[in-house]
């Protein structure tokens, strides 16, 4: 099951993918009638494909979403469906300074470990100096911009290497802070599995089995009369079509996944069935610059142009991921920041007789076969590499194939194995690829730095971070790095407009659809869900540390 993360690379940051180990099918019952919960347990339905190991450790990638947000917390919550949004979590307050090099937290009174221990100031500094001292740790890359982290009294003050503004949001939301007294007794916390965690979140992992994992309330909770809900249940799902079933008949209430025919299979069973599936990055169409042909920004203009992206969303994704824009901004999301001149400019964005124009203006026409080509014989074919095991990529793929086609380009779809398609995209060995960043944060900068910031690249033959495309101009390198060094929202959004000026003109990346995260929430025996109307938190069950504030929200009917 595919899906966006929250944490992505940023500026000299390593490559980081959040893979999810987990299980196996839970009971299923007939019907179709409604919820069939208690009044204070919730079962969630994410599938995963493989059974729980049942390890715990924050910092294993594997793992991340079973113990962050139920057993673990940051210090701030930061939401990425609302502008970055901020909620006081294990910290108060937090202010910048030194010209944004330093920032220092007021940590939280009366929070207790769930062994009863008080959390403080030093169980801060602690984790943090814990990810330096095991880099292993460090999953979002947050020591490639600090020089130290210390304690004094109720205080932490980070100091930072170099101006790196953006980080904030790894460092208050995207790292669990752990006890001192716990972890400074493992020998090795990179592979130690921690099989009972102690953490400050509203719940404590009750048991584990390979097939399910219970989670009871924290009587320790810092949040007075939170969570509500007493119990989670969490199957190990192995199979879509088991986790579909669960969700569909009522044993489960929170579900995180794709649901073929959504509205005949889930929400007509009940008027308690809803689902939203809010869009957070790309999936695009990714050239190789180095590639002599799509290093012509006319080329891969007309590319974009050729594209239906309404189309490809309909057939390709069963209009669930709706279309996406040149601009690289995801809509609705973060409309707040789209440049609507830079749109504008671009105009409509699919357009095939502009397409062709772009290519004869280049110097192509159409070869005995139909397929651009250029005075030297050099046709507009390529081949795309594809992961094969994403059906609805695959079809989205044959849709784009036939619309580049039309324009005279050939493209031949290469759908591989999810392991053979990672190694030729990190080391630039494909022509074409179709992929989302799988990397997500509070605007539409984190993507858009990712894909462009040249510091994230390499050259072909060595792993790329994220910009894999091979993309380096020192004019988009340096808006870039001058949104890391401000806080000032207007300052931002001028330069994010600049950047999407850089999308609609050079073209680095052709955006197609936007990823969504796949959620399905039953109102018949909890109330208090994120929706459209309110979004809180993103919503998905593997999302996190959002899953806790969807937790602190549901009550019981």
């Amino acid at each position: 099951m595919r899906r966006v993360t929250r944490y992505g690379v940023m500026i000299a940051a390593g490559l980081l993918a959040a893979g999810c180990s987990a299980g196996a099918g839970s009971s299923s019952g007939s019907g179709g009638s409604g919820s069939k919960a208690t009044s204070s347990t919730l079962t969630i339905s994410n599938e995963n494909g493989s059974l729980w190991t049942c390890g715990f450790n924050p910092f294993n990638a594997s793992v991340t979403l079973l113990s962050i947000g139920f057993v673990y917390e940051p210090l701030v919550y930061v939401n990425p469906l609302q502008n970055g949004k901020t909620t006081p979590m294990l910290a108060t307050s937090w202010k910048w300074g030194a010209g944004n090099k330093t920032l220092t937290f007021t940590i939280r009174q009366g929070v207790k470990w769930s062994d009863g221990t008080p959390m403080t100031a030093a169980d801060v500094a602690y984790t943090f100096n814990l990810l330096k001292k095991y880099s292993a740790l460090d999953l979002t890359g947050v020591w490639s911009v600090l020089s130290s982290v210390t304690a004094a009294g109720s205080t932490v003050t980070l100091d930072f290497s170099t101006v790196a503004v953006p980080y904030f949001y790894y460092i208050a939301d995207q790292t669990p802070i752990v006890p001192q007294h716990i972890w400074s007794t493992i020998a090795n916390p990179a592979t130690a599995p921690i099989g009972h965690p102690v953490g400050t979140g509203p719940y404590l992992m009750s048991k584990c089995t390979p097939s399910n994992i219970t989670y009871t309330a924290n009587p320790h909770y810092w949040q007075p009369g939170l969570p509500k809900v007493a119990k989670i249940q969490y199957p190990a799902y192995t199979s879509n079509t088991t986790a579909n079933n669960d969700l569909a008949n009522g044993t489960a209430q929170w579900g995180a996944q794709y649901i073929p025919g959504i509205n005949a299979f889930y929400t007509s069973k009940s008027p308690d069935y809803h689902y939203w599936f809010p869009p957070t990055v790309n999936v695009s169409l990714i050239p190789n610059l180095t590639n002599p042909l799509l290093a012509n920004a006319k080329v891969r203009q007309a590319i974009s142009y050729a594209i239906n992206r309404q189309q490809v969303s309909t057939i390709g994704e069963s209009s669930y991921e709706p279309p996406a824009n040149q601009t690289g901004v995801v809509t609705p999301t973060f409309s707040g920041t789209l440049d609507h001149s830079a749109l504008a400019a671009w105009g409509n964005g699919y357009d095939p007789a502009k397409a062709k124009s772009l290519l004869t203006s280049a110097g192509f026409h159409p070869g005995s076969d139909g397929i651009m080509v250029n005075a030297a014989g050099q046709r507009l074919a390529f081949t795309v590499i594809n992961i094969g095991d994403y059906s609805d990529w695959v079809a989205s793929m044959q849709v784009i194939e036939q619309q580049l086609k039309a324009v005279g380009i050939a493209v031949t779809p290469d759908n591989l194995s999810s392991t053979d398609f990672d190694a030729d995209l990190y080391y630039g060995k494909y022509q074409l690829a179709y992929y989302d960043q799988q990397t997500f944060g509070p605007s539409a900068y984190y993507e858009l730095n990712n894909w462009l910031n040249s510091a994230n690249t390499a050259p072909v033959g060595k792993i790329a971070a994220s910009n894999y495309e091979r993309y380096s101009n020192p004019a988009t390198d340096t808006l870039l790095n001058q949104y890391a060094t401000t806080t000032d929202p207007a300052t931002q959004q001028s330069i994010l407009d600049q950047v999407q000026q850089v999308m609609v003109t050079e073209v680095p990346i052709i955006p197609v659809v936007e990823a969504v995260d796949w959620y399905q929430y039953d109102t018949g025996s909890f109330t208090g869900w994120p929706t459209s109307a309110n979004p809180y938190a993103q919503p998905s069950a593997f999302s996190y540390p959002d899953n806790e504030q969807v937790l602190l929200h549901l009550a019981p009917k």
